[in-house]
């Protein structure tokens, strides 16, 4: 049989007491030796040089109360017994240097003595094998029990053996996700990839994150439940406040922002707070923050740096500690090039920069997302709508169509919803309640795309050469464009514009045919591109 070998360490307090009394009070490491049912062999006594005495009391009392256990003192030096780096090295080199024969040992690692940050120390040590034993845990007896040794717990800290603990964990994660996803049952790869990312992020640090995509791809609904996520895991305490910087202007923008003391400049009847003091101890979502002003750029920077910041006539500064939420749908790179935004406050929010896919990108996601649009049109109406059978079958076809580009993302998809919602017979939405929104939808895009295109086929063309133009070619051709600003590739674009005689052709070559129809008008993908830099005004879906 393999022998059972106690490491613990002494008891300064616990095992301290020296006279006769001693006997009278519960002692951890010579109870250990008390029990009837738990024969030790050998106990490995770690002790400082300065407590002999003490730990050569506590030896003969084992050997009084156990005869047939061998104890075996170990010197170990710390300056200072709760200082964490320090009793770590040292039960580190003890764990090393000493030699363990687990096949014919078995060794108990009693954690009851010893300093809070000691026995730490050794339950990492034991849970990382560095001594390969289990736990040993003892109490103290009732108090009617004096004479008894308490009672004792022994743990395996194999955590593999764990597996409900284990299924917690990876239900606590399960959760999270859904949670960030409010709840859709999301199947893009890409997506579920990138939300694990922001998850294990927003539970780990306070830096700012940057949220980029299109218009309506949801970064305002993931960065309120980033928050939310946050506040229920006790990362932070304090509110969720949200602006859109596109919306803030001249002098008001930096009252909104900053605050303003009262007096401070004409109509500032009160002081105001400012958004930035509001989102103490909590989270400040700055949406489309590309089009927040210069000096309101340099303003919130130094806010994110220091920590604090000047109101709008204030002679005092303030304190506010946030984390920023960021959200844009334009380049920040290339409005850092042409300056309409700051290198160093691009630098400071784009520590964890994540892209939303447009809808159209996550064509797989449309079905979950129409159920949670119901679930929501619910929530809000009280009115329960479904699809019959054809309708949904119908809408679904045409939602994941390359015939319906999705050029406002989900709140196009939300739009639709509630619009069949709404007019569903019944609560129940129909075929032709499907085909009258489909065809309301090809109309709101289709009719969007040409006057853009037109300016852009000005801008590749010159006025000059469009006015050349019959007036046929010159509304294709700036639809073609339009289409072309959608897609990121050559191929995807001429599977948007080709996509009924495709289906009709055993080969396509798409890129080809776009590539030609472009060249008779001597226009190159690449020219779209460049265009696309310079265009401030629209801005592509991802």
């Amino acid at each position: 049989m393999q022998k059972r070998v106690a490491i613990g360490l002494l008891g300064t307090v616990l095992d301290g007491r020296l006279d006769a009394e001693r006997w009278e009070t519960w002692r951890p490491t010579v109870s250990v030796c008390q029990h009837e049912d738990l024969l030790i062999d050998r106990f490995v006594l770690i002790h400082q040089p300065q407590h002999e005495r003490l730990a050569e009391v506590v030896a003969d009392d084992i050997r009084a109360v156990s005869p047939e256990t061998e104890v075996v003192h170990h010197h170990i030096e710390w300056e200072d017994p709760w200082e964490f780096e320090d009793v770590f090295g040292s039960l580190h080199d003890f764990a090393r240097s000493y030699h363990f024969d687990p096949e014919r040992e078995e060794y108990l690692i009693h954690l009851t003595t010893g300093t809070h940050v000691a026995q730490i120390c050794l339950f990492l040590l034991t849970e990382s094998r560095h001594l390969p034993g289990k736990v040993l845990q003892t109490s103290p007896p009732m108090r009617k029990q004096k004479r008894s040794p308490g009672d004792y717990r022994i743990i395996d800290l194999d955590l593999s053996r764990y597996d409900r603990l284990a299924s917690r964990f990876a239900l606590e994660h399960r959760e999270s996700l859904t949670f960030l996803k409010s709840g859709i049952d999301t199947r893009n790869r890409q997506f579920n990839a990138m939300i694990e990312q922001i998850e294990r992020v927003a539970l780990r640090s306070s830096a700012p994150l940057l949220l980029m995509g299109p218009t309506g791809a949801g970064k305002s609904q993931l960065a309120r439940q980033i928050y939310e996520l946050k506040l229920a895991r006790k990362l932070i305490g304090g509110p969720f406040v949200e602006a859109n910087s596109a919306t803030l202007r001249g002098d008001a923008a930096m009252s909104t922002l900053f605050g303003h003391t009262k007096g401070a400049f004409t109509g500032a009847a009160a002081a105001r707070t400012g958004l930035l003091r509001k989102a103490h101890g909590g989270v400040l979502f700055l949406d489309e923050i590309g089009d927040m002003g210069l000096d309101e750029q340099a303003m919130l920077l130094r806010a994110l740096e220091e920590k604090h910041f000047w109101p709008v006539g204030a002679d005092q500064e303030v304190q506010s500690d946030f984390q920023l939420l960021a959200g844009t749908n334009r380049d920040l790179h290339t409005d850092v090039r042409t300056g309409r935004f700051r290198d160093d406050l691009l630098a400071r929010t784009s520590l964890w920069t994540f892209r939303l896919p447009g809808l159209r990108r996550r064509r797989e996601d449309i079905e979950p997302n129409i159920d949670y649009e119901l679930e929501n049109y619910t929530r809000r109406t009280g009115q329960r709508v479904t699809f019959n059978k054809e309708a949904r079958q119908l809408f679904g076809r045409f939602a994941q169509s390359v015939s319906a580009p999705w050029t406002n993302n989900f709140r196009d998809l939300n739009g639709a919803i509630t619009r069949m919602a709404t007019l569903a017979p019944g609560g129940r939405i129909t075929v032709d309640t499907v085909r009258e929104e489909i065809e309301r939808l090809k109309t709101t895009w289709h009719s969007d795309p040409g006057d853009r295109g037109g300016a852009l086929l000005e801008r590749l063309l010159g006025a000059g050469q469009v006015a050349e133009l019959d007036r046929f070619d010159r509304v294709q051709l700036a639809y073609v464009l339009a289409v072309c600003r959608t897609c990121r590739t050559l191929s995807e674009a001429g599977r948007v514009l080709f996509a009924a005689s495709r289906q009709r052709r055993k080969k396509t070559n798409d890129a080809d045919r776009l590539r030609k129809y472009l060249g008779r008008f001597g226009i190159q993908w690449a020219d779209l591109a460049g265009a696309a830099a310079e265009d401030t005004k629209w801005h592509v879906n991802q």
